[in-house]
């Protein structure tokens, strides 16, 4: 079942709402409150490489205040354990049986702060969930409650103490971008708020079930056969790149059409035209970009390379059936 225009309305109009919501929390930053909103809503999760004081936190907490979900915040250091962040079996003595205690990974949203601090173990631990949305310990599987949201971080000038994510774990992650300084206006609104966080006067302005019929909506949403040949060829463009080593993978390019599909409705159209593949180019696939270690010396980076596919491939002419 393809959706309807009603129904992309509808979409938009929750969509919007909850954006504007969130940004009472996190100040002049729409489009990066939509990534987050669109990556949710595709099932996906979020890497943001940022500077330390930019609004991370404030904005997983306002999202999940949105939706009426829940957060936690896990601060990853080399010493975090794999189970510090699913849970563990323990025996309870007076029973005689085991049971399950939950770690943070069970939430709407999961905020793992500085996630290259962890030793690779402790990062595989929280990827696997990730991908599986599930967490095995001693053999029982413990499914996490949809939505699932990974709001993951990096400190981009601090490398010293820290484990690269490596590039088959990079590809797990919907998208990447960063919530960057606001802008003076912005600044000026936080500093007379400054009583207080901000994220704490956000009201729910829907409820979880209505999130998961979002999500459920998105997938329906109609791609032309012409739209999926032009992601198709923007992704063989960047593995053809000249200063590109590892180009973008199949499971980019299937990213790239779930975030289409999901963007496409907050603008409220039940189908997806070449500008929603051309806005989500770059979040959605400069970081699964490995580049030529001479070209990343020579000052090339990933977004250039995706700005520069974008230019030299032709979107579709032909007009998109819906």
């Amino acid at each position: 079942m393809t959706m309807t225009a009603e129904q992309a309305r509808w979409f938009a109009d929750i969509t919007e709402r909850i954006t504007a919501n969130v940004e009472r929390a996190v100040l002049g930053k729409s489009y990066v409150i939509r990534l987050s909103l669109t990556a949710m809503l595709s099932e996906g999760h979020l890497l943001l490489e940022d500077v330390p004081g930019t609004g991370k936190t404030s904005l997983a907490r306002a999202l999940a205040q949105s939706v009426r979900g829940t957060t936690t915040r896990v601060q990853f250091t080399p010493d975090l354990l794999p189970g510090d962040i699913t849970g563990i079996t323990v025996f309870d003595q007076r029973s005689g049986d085991f049971s399950f205690h939950r770690g943070p990974v069970f939430a709407t949203i999961v905020l793992a702060d500085e996630i290259n601090r962890a030793s690779p173990k402790t990062q595989s631990a929280l990827l696997e969930v990730m991908e599986e949305g599930q967490v095995t310990i001693d053999g029982v599987s413990h499914d996490v409650e949809a939505p699932f949201l990974v709001i993951a971080t990096q400190n981009p000038i601090e490398q010293a103490g820290t484990y690269r994510l490596p590039e088959a774990q990079l590809d797990r992650f919907l998208m990447k971008t960063a919530i960057g300084y606001p802008d003076h206006a912005a600044t000026v609104r936080i500093l007379e708020g400054a009583g207080g966080p901000r994220a704490l006067v956000v009201e729910p302005v829907v409820e979880l079930e209505t999130v998961r019929d979002l999500i459920s909506v998105a997938r329906t949403v109609h791609v032309d056969p012409t739209i999926t040949d032009y992601v198709a060829r923007l992704v063989e463009a960047t593995r053809a790149h000249d200063d590109v080593r590892l180009g973008a993978s199949v499971r980019g390019a299937l990213a790239l059409v779930r975030c289409a599909k999901t963007f496409a409705a907050t603008e409220g159209r039940h189908y997806v035209i070449p500008d929603d593949v051309k806005a989500l180019a770059e979040p959605v696939l400069a970081h699964r970009l490995g580049l030529d270690p001479e070209s990343e010396f020579d000052g090339v980076t990933p977004s250039a390379v995706i700005s520069e596919v974008l230019v030299e491939t032709p979107p579709p002419s032909e007009r998109i059936a819906v």
